[in-house]
């Protein structure tokens, strides 16, 4: 299993550089940080008095891996979650922050455990994710990775500016699939033909 850090690097990795693209409602980001984030964080780093643009081209991995370990991981408490979950959940939470908990808790609802879907990991939500883990061991993970990839289809049904995260510009897997995909066993993982069925209502 690999560990927080791992994990970070790994979305660091993933994310890239240096992006504002006017389609995505984050705006500016780097290396998976939003100039949202930076600027609820007060990270002005060039001391200017103010955090915009320039302080996220400023950005380095380093700090970005720290950013994602202490508060979108220990802070919101994935860290009381199974390990199993762990980095399917931090791994979202970094995409779609506290969404990715709502995720879970609605899966916990439909497994018939009392969990209100409020974005935050509480005793509550703990306890039902815990006893999911036992009640289903080595299916959880899966069916948290299926949730999180229908939610991304859902998205981008309801906001045409998405679909080219969830689908390419060749009508195969966009980034949101793959990396959706990339926390559920391959036997689940959908066909291309299956994908772009789910996608051609877009034309």
């Amino acid at each position: 299993m690999p560990s927080v850090k791992d994990i970070a690097r790994e979305i660091v990795a993933r994310e890239g550089g240096y992006v504002n693209d006017p389609d995505d409602p984050g705006g500016a980001t780097k290396h998976g940080v939003t100039i949202g984030t930076m600027r609820r964080l007060g990270l002005d780093l060039d001391g200017n008095g103010r955090v915009d643009n320039t302080d996220v081209k400023a950005l380095t991995p380093a700090r970005a891996e720290r950013i994602f370990i202490e508060h979108y991981f220990h802070r919101p408490q994935l860290v009381e979650l199974p390990q199993a979950i762990q980095a399917s959940v931090f791994d979202m939470y970094v995409n779609a922050g506290a969404n990715a908990v709502k995720i879970l808790q609605r899966l916990l609802s439909r497994m018939g455990f009392s969990v209100r879907a409020d974005g935050v990991i509480g005793p509550r939500t703990i306890l039902a994710a815990q006893a999911a883990a036992k009640a289903a061991p080595g299916h959880l993970a899966d069916a948290y990775g299926i949730a999180r990839r229908n939610y991304y289809y859902a998205l981008a049904d309801r906001r045409p500016a998405s679909r080219k995260y969830a689908r390419n510009r060749g009508g195969g897997k966009g980034g949101w699939i793959r990396r959706a995909e990339e926390f559920i066993a391959p036997r689940y993982h959908l066909t291309e033909t299956e994908h772009r069925e789910r996608v051609a209502a877009w034309g």
